[in-house]
């Protein structure tokens, strides 16, 4: 399950390609947090911040996390708007597995 909730048929081929793999990160945790902020973001992102936004992706997910939970300190190449957008973001991690709504078996 992905959680995408954001259709991307009214996205260019970019922005679904973006969309897609900010929910498919590899961590899930990196998924929520990616995965929700893309589709609060990416329609209207511009070209030079999905630049940015696909240079923070290529950094490797366990790394990324420790940034973005403030656990280690970004490295100067991040310390940038988009990065800081991306860390200020607050993901609902219940989101798209909450059990509470769900029937018991």
């Amino acid at each position: 399950m992905t959680g995408v909730t954001l259709s991307s048929a009214g996205l260019d081929p970019r922005r679904r390609r973006i969309l897609f793999r900010c929910w498919h990160r590899g961590l899930r945790e990196m998924d929520l947090v990616f995965g929700q902020f893309a589709e609060a973001e990416v329609a209207t992102l511009s070209e030079a911040e999905l630049d940015e936004l696909e240079t923070i992706m290529g950094e490797e997910d366990n790394d990324l996390l420790r940034w973005v939970m403030g656990t280690w300190p970004v490295p100067e190449r991040l310390q940038t708007p988009m990065f800081q957008r991306l860390a200020a973001f607050k993901p609902d991690f219940k989101y798209p597995t909450d059990t509470a709504s769900r029937k018991p078996e």
